[in-house]
């Protein structure tokens, strides 16, 4: 039984159909308590057009869009393929969800604050580290000071920082874990990488997941689901490369240059003739084939 004990659900599948139900609510207060560094508590999931379930949902996001007892708002995403302007999308989302929250002639006072938390599946931009946070700062060109902005809130005069004002930003790059879990963070990250979670856990959210996360504690219908999913996700990770192959495509026709090099440095003999299939299936010259596979003319015209 203990082999049976230790198979868990993955956090894309947990997010769509277990946590957003509030006996399951523990489970996210954990997550977020151990990704924020600050104690979190859910009141509602809230529904949008940003987090409804449809099926262009199916591989490249899972969202949940919660109110905390703080009234702020917190986004999770999770992007299990490559996606080339994920940061804009994510900078849209957290300007929609501000802009929701909002209603026409309220005092700008009531904006209120977003966390937006992505755990990424794909290599995004260049680092070492597998957790990254971004805030907003004002700091002064020559004092180096950060600046402090008084604001009228409730008819009284406070003293704010920019960063409690603006959006947060936490980038999870779970491809990037390859740590012993030792701490609550490092532990969270060995679950959403490889669906682990030790029988002892003490960390915040994984204590509970060990019993609401349980494969065999889901009916026989809702393991055919999640099975059918995960054969989903592997056959998308098999058609990964294509994926790539798309975004250097679209990055060298819009000339961009991480495209262009993602190109260049994969182009190996055996991946140059796909490439150059997919560029001419879209219509691209042979002329521009040719400029980025390094393949001659009579090469491509046999393809």
């Amino acid at each position: 039984m203990e082999e049976l004990e230790d198979k868990y659900v993955r956090f894309d599948w947990a997010i769509k159909r277990l946590l957003r139900q509030k006996a399951n609510f523990g489970v996210l207060e954990g997550f977020l308590n151990v990704f924020l560094d600050e104690k979190v508590t859910i009141l509602e999931i809230l529904e949008s057009e940003g987090n409804q379930l449809s099926s262009d949902d199916k591989f490249n996001r899972v969202d949940i869009k919660a109110r905390n007892d703080k009234d702020e708002i917190i986004i999770i995403e999770i992007q299990n393929t490559r996606e080339l302007y994920y940061l804009e999308r994510i900078l849209y989302g957290v300007a929609k969800a501000i802009t929701e929250h909002i209603s026409l002639g309220e005092p700008y006072y009531k904006v209120k604050k977003v966390y937006s938390i992505s755990v990424l599946y794909f290599d995004i931009g260049q680092g070492t580290d597998y957790l990254y946070h971004g805030q907003n700062h004002f700091i002064g060109v020559h004092t180096g000071d950060r600046l402090r902005v008084n604001v009228k809130e409730r008819d009284a005069i406070v003293s704010r920082m920019p960063a409690e004002i603006f959006p947060e930003y936490v980038l999870i790059r779970v491809n990037q874990f390859d740590e012993v879990a030792v701490t609550p963070l490092e532990e969270w990250m060995k679950y959403l990488k490889y669906g682990t979670i030790r029988p002892d856990t003490t960390a915040p959210g994984l204590s509970e997941a060990l019993e609401k996360l349980k494969y065999y504690s889901m009916s026989s219908k809702e393991r055919l689901a999640y099975d059918a999913h995960v054969d989903a996700m592997k056959i998308q990770n098999d058609v990964l490369d294509t994926a790539k192959i798309e975004g250097r495509i679209e990055g060298r026709m819009e000339g961009r240059m991480e495209g262009l090099a993602e190109g260049k440095a994969e182009g190996k003999a055996e991946g140059k003739a796909e490439i150059a299939r997919v560029m001419k299936s879209r219509g691209i010259s042979p002329a521009d084939i040719a400029d980025i596979t390094g393949l001659s003319p009579e090469q491509i015209a046999t393809l």
